[in-house]
């Protein structure tokens, strides 16, 4: 009987830990110039890590993103507009952009992209995020 409740007590700690819990994150990326092509986005831990890359349809001028399934911590991401569909973001003949591009946070760079510091946001709950392109 003390084994049983034993395993019962260790079973609802492991379970209801807070490391154990999970969320989801939404992402919802507005404002697109078009319904042409695919949004990417890559998704990063707090160590700068990518931990996915992912590819969604265009509709309405948006873009979303159903992330499940992370732990609670510190992520960040960065996207583009991939509008021709050939997985690279176009840039001019000074590597500046042509494809719409952002970042979590609506971070800003000058003269490049924003620090890391500027894109990292903290997920503790279900939540959902929207960012608006950029287009040069």
């Amino acid at each position: 009987m003390a084994t049983k409740n034993l395993f019962c007590l260790l079973f609802y700690i492991i379970c209801l830990s807070p490391a154990s819990a999970q969320v989801s994150l939404s992402i919802e990326i507005t404002h697109l110039r078009s319904d042409h092509g695919h949004v990417l986005l890559s998704l990063y831990d707090e160590n700068q890590v990518q931990i996915r890359g992912l590819k969604a349809t265009i509709k309405n001028s948006k873009s979303i993103f159903q992330i499940n399934d992370l732990k609670p911590a510190k992520y960040a991401f960065k996207y583009f507009h991939d509008e021709n569909d050939n997985s690279q973001l176009e840039t001019n003949s000074l590597g500046i952009p042509i494809e719409g591009f952002g970042f979590s946070n609506n971070a800003k760079g000058f003269l490049g992209p924003p620090s890391f510091d500027k894109w990292i946001f903290s997920v503790t709950k279900d939540q959902m995020v929207q960012c608006q392109p950029k287009y040069l």
